[in-house]
């Protein structure tokens, strides 16, 4: 045993106190015990105390952002839920009939006691009694951040961005003989549009437009562009949403974007069906696509998803009975290790031979699309992620993650290309 271990079993054997008893509700309340992150809730009004680590195993998302429903403990993001002794329960993707892999397990500390007005955790096995009562005032330590991902995380300071055409404003906050400060991957860049076009300062390898949208390449770029069919499409109606910005990487915002199953917990007044079917993924240069049909007469739909590295993407809805459809278009820019500018497109067309969608239903579609954006921003606020972790070993992948695991391996394409 190195030394390195034996201090870490040394300062995690014994009783720690973590929290006043009257602190703890139903409510998970983030402590801290012999270095290592939790949290302590009830899972029932007046119920005893339980405590589990401080992240899921699914996406990592700290459950201090938790919910306690029906007596047990709720991720926010895809719901799973986790019974006192820390077994998963459900996992709501993969339907009634659903068996959670065993991984999905949380690694409970060995003993929670409410005494002497306190809660008390041993996150190991130990031989070490609890008093009957402190000589003194106890002192909780602080509840250190969870740790990170043990393998490669891809994030917004990554060496491989400076090889991509990044958004970097929409065409119009660029006015002829005006000029804009942007950021990108760490970095300020003044663009301006004069006689001769567009030019980036301090110089970059190019500076183009694309889909309304001001492009920015540091160095010769590998990328492969998205094509989106519809922008040329007299059919379809186009409205750019607002820039969002979003405190946190790119990376776990695409793999949202991608991610179905979420939606019945992150965006309840848009929920669908809590199951969700296994995608099929098709690798294509420079990322990937997915084309998915459900449904009957008359609601038969086609759910399309494209992606291109590194944070290029196109979601469309297609009502086969009516010819309607609904594309999305995500493109991400990376300000600042924990900072992402989004802009978002929605574009609407009502089916062939049919008139062009009127103002109020293009103003309730972005309406609804902001919405959803801002619920989605929401929870990347409470994630406190570094980036995308690209080794599969660190988080907990099921079937219905098959496109967010097609997104990591096209992150780390990208990053090794």
């Amino acid at each position: 045993m190195t030394a390195t271990a034996r201090t870490s079993t040394a300062r995690s054997t014994g009783w720690f106190p973590v929290a006043r008893a009257t602190e703890v509700g139903t409510t998970p309340v983030p402590v801290g015990a012999g270095g290592r992150a939790y949290v302590v809730v009830r899972l029932r009004p007046g119920a005893e105390v339980s405590a589990f680590p401080a992240r899921c195993p699914h996406r990592l998302v700290p459950l201090a952002a938790a919910s306690v429903v029906g007596g047990r403990l709720q991720c926010p993001y895809h719901g799973w839920r986790f019974d006192a002794e820390g077994r998963c329960v459900d996992v709501p993707s993969l339907g009634p009939d659903g068996t959670a892999p065993p991984r999905a397990d949380l690694p409970v500390p060995w003993a929670v006691e409410e005494r002497h007005g306190w809660i008390w955790l041993a996150p190991e096995r130990t031989d070490v009694t609890l008093p009957p009562a402190p000589a003194a005032e106890p002192v909780p330590e602080p509840a250190p951040a969870p740790g990170p991902p043990s393998g490669p995380v891809f994030g917004n300071l990554d060496p491989s961005l400076e090889h991509a055409w990044h958004p970097v404003a929409l065409s119009r906050e660029l006015r002829p003989g005006g000029w804009l400060q942007v950021r990108l991957l760490g970095r300020t860049w003044s663009l301006s549009r004069g006689a001769d076009g567009l030019v980036a300062d301090p110089p970059a390898w190019g500076v183009r437009e694309r889909f309304g949208v001001v492009w920015l390449a540091p160095a010769e770029p590998r990328d492969v562009p998205l094509e989106l069919p519809e922008d040329g499409d007299r059919r379809f109606v186009r409205r750019w949403l607002p820039p969002a910005r979003s405190a946190g990487p790119a990376g776990p915002l695409a793999d949202t974007f991608l991610d179905a199953a979420h939606s019945p917990f992150v965006h309840p007044s848009a929920a669908g069906a809590v199951e969700v079917p296994t995608p099929e993924v098709t690798p294509e240069p420079g990322g990937f696509s997915s084309v998915q049909e459900h449904g009957e007469r008359p609601a038969r739909r086609r759910v399309t998803h494209v992606h291109r590295a590194p944070f290029q993407l196109r979601l469309r809805l297609d009502l086969l009975d009516t010819g309607a459809a609904t594309t999305v278009l995500f493109l991400l820019q990376p300000e600042d290790a924990d900072s992402t500018r989004i802009y978002t497109c929605v574009l609407l067309s009502a089916g062939p031979g049919e008139p062009l969608p009127g103002p109020d239903e293009v103003a309730a579609a972005v309406a609804a699309e902001e919405r959803l954006l801002a619920e989605d921003l929401g929870l990347q606020a409470q994630m406190a992620s570094t980036g995308l972790p690209l080794a599969m070993r660190d988080e907990l992948h099921v079937r219905s993650d098959r496109l967010g695991v097609a997104l990591r391996r096209a992150l780390a394409d990208f990053a090794v290309a």
